[in-house]
């Protein structure tokens, strides 16, 4: 029988209400399979025996034939989402101690629908970044890294910033993980680990209770190891929220009933501007061999052009920036976290605290977002990239008047090894370029893995759709997957 840890959350599902497991049984099976990836750094906080309560009262509802969608599903939550009475830090040394009396709505969702907790994932810090590098906590391993027995020979980012969510995932030491996306913070970590991601529309899920970013840009969503479970964790997550004012009300399709590969008919968009200089051969024979798998399905395959594109990373790293020198105001040290008090005023207070709890990437982007907003340079910088912002939604808008999903690839290049681009953050910035425009306009978008680069490491295809028609991006998606029979798996595996 394959073990436990390995099966998808829909086989999972099967099984339990067959009864050919417990829900306990697979917690623990996971929860070994921590144990042996902790070498991965992924976890920061693990929630063993939250775990076995919540997996003993989902086998409770089982035999009562009052299952949720997820009971007894086995999931890791990234650390931006506050959980309550359990360490929440956004991957950051200013959070240190901070336990939320409050439950974020996503993960109460996830609870309520019958998700085991297993504990909290790593993050770039305050999700800022593509490599879980600037995690406090340490460096994130991607599984797929080269290894001697346990002894890592050249160690590879498993993406960012939902590193961690896309290493246990992909080391199956999770069924799912909760993600959060500003820029590419699902997609890309999906791409670089073999993994399945969507971000949904901006407003689909509650952002109360996440740790905000930018509070315009910033997505929740989920990630597994394929489609269907990514549609079932999704169609938990999203719904209204009341106490969110940027969530959105309206009802909550059923994605997994109507989730079918058929995308005959359809009219997929190749946009020219993604043929970006010096994109790998290989990254663009994998577009190309995406789309023959979609015109063999029966649908129609065109060129469509996103002009603004080329202004989208630039306008993104204006706008973020602004949003996060406004957000991280908030930690001075006065009422949570960390403080540092060096016996000065309280202005000396707030700078050694905030100068000792950001690490340097959150620091250089809170100086950007403070200049970008400061008088003199408001209207040149920030209105301007606002401006550009609804030029490239108005290019998305266009085409999707004659298409019903774009085509693209995920990431510029597979899994790079740590600390090769930290010398140059515009060089890292870049690592979004095929993500962001879609952020940008809050469009609904999916990674699924479509083969392996010549290196050995995952390759991944990206599918964007129109605002809320987040079927059409699951359908595609579950047709590129079925395509692809992507069935490769990391090196360093829980066995």
């Amino acid at each position: 029988m394959t073990s436990l840890n390995h099966l998808t959350i829909s086989e999972a599902l099967v099984g339990l209400k067959a009864k050919k497991f417990s829900a306990v049984e697979l917690t623990e099976a996971h929860l070994k399979a921590m144990a042996q990836t902790k070498s991965l750094n992924a976890f920061i906080t693990e929630t063993p025996e939250i775990a076995r309560q919540q997996a003993a009262a989902s086998d409770a509802r089982y035999a009562k034939g009052e299952a949720g969608m997820l009971d007894g599903i086995p999931l890791a939550i990234k650390d931006l989402y506050c959980t309550k009475d359990v360490l929440t830090t956004a991957s950051s040394h200013i959070l240190d101690g901070f336990k939320p009396k409050y439950e974020s709505t996503v993960t109460q969702k996830l609870w309520d629908a019958g998700g085991v907790m297993l504990g909290k994932v790593a993050l770039d810090e305050f999700a800022m970044g593509s490599s879980t590098t600037t995690n406090y906590y340490g460096h994130v391993i991607n599984p797929w890294s080269p290894h001697n027995g346990k002894d890592f020979t050249s160690r590879l980012v498993p993406g960012g910033s939902s590193g961690g969510s896309s290493a246990v995932i992909a080391a199956r030491a999770a069924m799912g993980a909760t993600g959060t996306d500003t820029g590419g913070s699902i997609r890309q970590p999906a791409s670089f680990t073999g993994i399945s991601g969507i971000k949904p529309t901006y407003g689909r899920c509650s952002r109360w209770g996440i740790i905000a970013f930018a509070s315009s840009l910033d997505q929740a969503g989920p990630m597994a190891r394929s489609v269907r479970d990514c549609a079932l964790m999704l169609q938990t997550m999203a719904g209204h929220d009341p106490k969110d004012s940027t969530s959105v009300d309206m009802p909550v399709p059923d994605w997994v009933k109507a989730l079918s590969p058929k995308v005959k008919g359809k009219r997929i968009g190749i946009p020219k501007e993604y043929r970006v200089d010096g994109t790998p051969a290989e990254i663009l024979a994998l577009w190309d061999k995406a789309a023959s798998w979609l015109k063999a399905a029966g649908a129609e395959v065109v060129d469509v052009s996103l002009p603004h594109t080329k202004y989208a990373v630039p306008a993104y790293y204006v706008i973020a920036p602004a949003e996060a020198s406004s957000n991280l105001a908030r930690y001075d040290g006065v009422k949570f976290g960390l403080r540092v008090d060096n016996g000065g005023s309280l202005a000396d207070m707030y700078k050694a605290t905030r100068g000792a709890g950001f690490g340097k990437e959150v620091r250089r982007r809170i100086l950007v977002g403070t200049y970008v907003l400061s008088a003199g340079y408001y209207d040149a910088y920030y209105t301007k990239a606002l401006k550009v912002r609804a030029k490239i939604a108005e290019d998305f808008r266009k085409v999707f008047e004659s298409v019903d999903a774009l085509l693209t690839p995920t990431a510029p290049s597979t899994a790079f090894v740590i600390g090769a681009n930290e010398d140059d953050p515009v060089k890292m910035y870049l690592n979004d370029i095929f993500t962001i425009p879609a952020s940008l306009a809050g469009l609904p978008c999916m990674s699924i893995p479509g083969g392996l680069g010549s290196d050995g490491l995952p390759l991944g295809l990206h599918i964007i759709g129109k605002p809320f028609d987040e079927q059409s991006v699951l359908d595609v998606a579950l047709a590129l997957e079925e395509a692809a029979a992507f069935s490769a798996v990391p090196n360093f595996m829980a066995a």
